[in-house]
């Protein structure tokens, strides 16, 4: 089976063929798989403690109670409007400034890790054979590395020798979304009309210049659409990385909870709400038919944003060639290397067996909300003014959801539930559960519409055609992207510690917290070789559903 049609595809430039055709239908899942599926679920919910230990707060309904009734009358004053307007402004430019950092080197990075730089001939020696496929293997393992480490523990380790300084927050995001970037472009590149790429070749131009003129005009359009997609996750990473430090609307909220503030919460809430609104319905726009018109007005617009972004941060780029910094920076590796765990390797393990726990466990709750508000937030055609009001509340739910990053739902989750690793599985589960069903939402919105027309016609209700004529064609793309969150699950484990979830984010906190450098490379080791291991079975699972 090919991988799933991704969120920022527009369909024409991901394949020679053209548009991406609807599809009619998918095998069933395995019955042994299904059963190994609701075992690894088990294990990680027992291994959490749920079942076994005490996880709710009787204290905290009352103030989850006022913090619900509080959205109904945010706080509205001018202070906290001009306060909420500045940090927002700082938050795009956090990410606006990483995104473009990260698309440009994920551009470069694309390039240089895509098949077609490397393919070789059957005129080819064996040993030029050989060169390139080691040539290609070593690019596409560089970039396993920073994409592997989550922005918020890059920005730990930027801060230990750049200091506090806004160029710290930007490559935090730059530096991980841009190895994320650049595999995504790669593969685009790698399945955009080789053809003309071997022809160009076959002509007698270079490799890299029939690359950048054969291939790259025609993925544009998808190029741009996944760079305003990865506006959008570093909009939440900017969140997150104001929450431990960088400013904007992440620190605002943090002081917010702080102080149990739920008018002034509510009012930073709704400006993310508001800024993800924006970004989510201009990348819908570039992905759509009229999608190509927009990119020059995207890219020019992303220009003069980047340079105001970086006028209101004013990073300071000196600190990349100050001798201060290499000097801090050698300091640094020296009581890094080697790295020791504060419990031993053999206790790290035990660490990192509770992060899988807490992500399978996240992702078992997202693959089981995200279904439902996908079918109501699918668009149908033809629907009656109810089905359409209830698609359009599915939809600003779903918005909301993923808007709210993980740990703004695991401090809202303490609030009933006791410090562990059930209020933090919880907060990833919801917050993956936004962005599955816009995904899942996505899919039901392509599939072939004939079967549910049947039933519809045979005078089936609404539940029923889902359940016999959608969901059996839907499950197999449902359960690839369920994998591909379940990789992106394991990074995101570390920014939940502020709930106590246990697993490497507890010890990579603990050790940051008490300056031990060697113990926080062991653990960030550790997250690497899990990453790499879920990143394995996430992609052996999706073959085995085709």
């Amino acid at each position: 089976m090919s991988a799933p049609a991704p969120p920022w595809s527009t369909g024409a430039a991901t394949g020679a063929a053209g548009p991406q055709r609807r599809r009619t239908g998918a095998p069933r899942p395995r019955r042994a798989g299904a059963l190994l599926v609701l075992a690894v679920v088990a294990w990680a919910a027992w291994g959490s403690g749920l079942g076994r230990e005490p996880v709710l707060n009787p204290g905290g309904r009352h103030v989850l109670g006022e913090f619900w009734v509080a959205a109904l009358h945010p706080e509205l004053s001018p202070e906290l409007l001009r306060t909420t307007a500045r940090a927002c402004v700082v938050t795009v430019a956090f990410a606006l400034l990483g995104t473009v950092l990260a698309t440009a080197g994920g551009l470069v990075g694309g390039v240089l890790a895509s098949r077609v730089l490397w393919s070789t001939t059957p005129f080819d020696a064996p040993a030029r054979r050989v060169r390139r496929r080691a040539g290609w293997l070593l690019t596409r393992g560089a970039l396993g590395v920073p994409r592997g480490v989550h922005e918020a523990v890059w920005g730990v380790v930027l801060v230990s020798f750049l200091g506090r300084d806004p160029l710290v927050g930007v490559l935090a995001i730059a530096v991980p979304f841009g190895a994320i970037t650049a595999t995504v472009y790669a593969d685009l590149i790698d399945t955009t009309a080789r053809a003309q790429h071997a022809a160009l070749v076959a002509a007698g131009a270079g490799r890299l210049t029939a690359l950048v003129y054969g291939v790259l005009p025609l993925t544009v359009r998808d190029l741009t659409a996944y760079a305003f997609y990865r506006f959008d996750c570093a909009l939440r990473s900017a969140v997150v990385l104001g929450m431990i430090g960088a400013g904007g609307v992440g620190l605002e909220l943090n002081l917010a909870f702080q102080a149990l503030d739920h008018e002034r919460t509510w009012t930073l809430l709704y400006a993310l709400v508001v800024l993800g609104a924006l970004v989510d319905r201009w990348g819908a726009a570039l992905r759509s038919g009229r999608g190509r018109r927009r990119v020059p007005a995207s890219a020019a617009l992303a220009a003069v944003l980047a340079l105001a972004s970086a006028v209101v941060l004013s990073p300071d780029l000196g600190r990349l060639t100050d001798p201060r910094t290499a000097e801090l920076l050698g300091d640094l590796v020296r009581r890094a290397v080697p790295p020791d765990p504060p419990g031993g390797w053999t206790g790290l393990l035990g660490d990192a067996a509770a992060t899988l726990r807490l992500s399978v466990l996240a992702i078992a709750v997202s693959s089981v909300l995200a279904p439902v508000l996908a079918f109501a937030a699918a668009r149908a055609p033809g629907a009656g003014p109810l089905r359409r009001a209830v698609g359009s509340a599915a939809r600003l739910a779903l918005l909301v959801v993923r808007v709210v990053s993980p740990p703004v739902w695991a401090l809202l989750l303490l609030f009933v539930l006791l410090p562990g690793p059930l209020p933090g599985a919880l907060a990833l589960g919801v917050y993956n559960a936004g962005v599955l069903g816009r995904l899942f939402a996505e899919v039901v919105e392509d599939l072939d519409d004939a079967p549910a027309a049947a039933l519809r016609a045979a005078g089936a209700g609404a539940v029923a055609t889902s359940c016999y004529a959608v969901l059996p064609l839907a499950l197999t793309r449902f359960a690839a992207y369920a994998l591909y969150r379940w990789e992106v699950a394991i990074r995101d484990s570390v920014v939940v510690g502020v709930v106590g979830a246990g697993g490497l984010g507890r010890v990579l906190e603990s050790e940051r917290a008490s300056f031990d450098h060697a113990g926080v490379l062991a653990v960030v080791l550790a997250l690497l070789v899990l990453s790499v291991l879920v990143d394995l079975l996430s992609a052996r699972a999706r073959r085995a559903l085709g």
